[in-house]
């Protein structure tokens, strides 16, 4: 039988998902994907009543023993994509990291906003803005770029999650964590995946450091009181669900 993939980062996106898999590359333990993103579960151009899951292995060594894992963070956003993982292999272990949601907002603009994607100031952007999502299917290519706001509501985002999967299968960590405390973060990753955390002292990773660019104005009282008033129930439900808050 082949081998399936053991573990994925399902997000969320601008959550440190990056430096978690910087982290894990240095283990010669661990065999994970080429590249970073593999985006296979969430390509709408796939045939999902008979997908190819060749082409998802193709990201692999197979001949390489070791657990193997990948990091896609909008698996977690991205409609039918943990439908679609969990059919592939329903004992995955899954990992999702997350941030604080308006500083994930914040920073999900910038990157558009540098790229060319995003005109919008960010004031603009997280308001007005999201009606360009209105009357759009659920995975249309827009939802991918603008959902500075709707990426946020990590409470019902898990809560899907744990409709799919077991409790113990699914472990959440905070962004911040894994900068502040790398070793300890790093060790409930390694527990998740059944291996000993390779020998510390683990050093925090920077791994996308902000471009020299002008953003214009920057977020406001009255844009962080918006965005947390939008988030207040999500951020309660994420809280029963988890113990997690922000």
């Amino acid at each position: 039988m082949t081998r399936k993939v053991d573990f994925v980062v399902i997000g969320a996106q601008k959550a440190g998902t990056t430096a978690l898999f910087d982290h894990l590359g240095d283990d010669p333990r661990l065999n994970l994907s080429r590249v970073k993103e593999t985006h296979f579960f969430d390509d709408e151009s796939v045939d999902w009543t008979q997908p190819d899951y060749g082409a998802y292995h193709a990201h692999f060594d197979l001949d390489r023993p070791g657990p193997m894992g990948e990091a896609t963070p909008i698996y977690i956003f991205w409609p039918n994509s943990l439908e679609r993982l969990a059919a592939y292999n329903p004992e995955a272990r899954l990992i999702l990291m997350l941030r604080d949601p308006v500083q994930r907002a914040f920073s999900h603009w910038r990157m558009e906003y540098a790229r060319g994607a995003e005109t919008l100031p960010f004031a603009d952007a997280i308001r007005q803005g999201r009606r360009r999502l209105d009357g759009l299917p659920a995975n249309h290519p827009d939802r991918r770029a603008f959902t500075y706001v709707e990426r946020g509501f990590y409470g019902a985002q898990v809560e899907h999650l744990l409709s799919l999967f077991p409790r113990e299968q699914a472990l959440l960590l905070k962004a911040d964590a894994l900068r502040r405390d790398p070793e300890r973060a790093l060790a409930a990753v390694y527990s998740l995946v059944g291996l000993e955390p390779p020998p510390g002292p683990v050093a925090p990773r920077e791994v996308h450091v902000a471009k020299a660019f002008d953003y214009g104005a920057m977020p406001t009282d009255a844009d962080d009181d918006y965005l947390r008033a939008l988030y207040r129930a999500d951020q309660a439900r994420l809280e029963l669900l988890t113990g997690l808050r922000f």
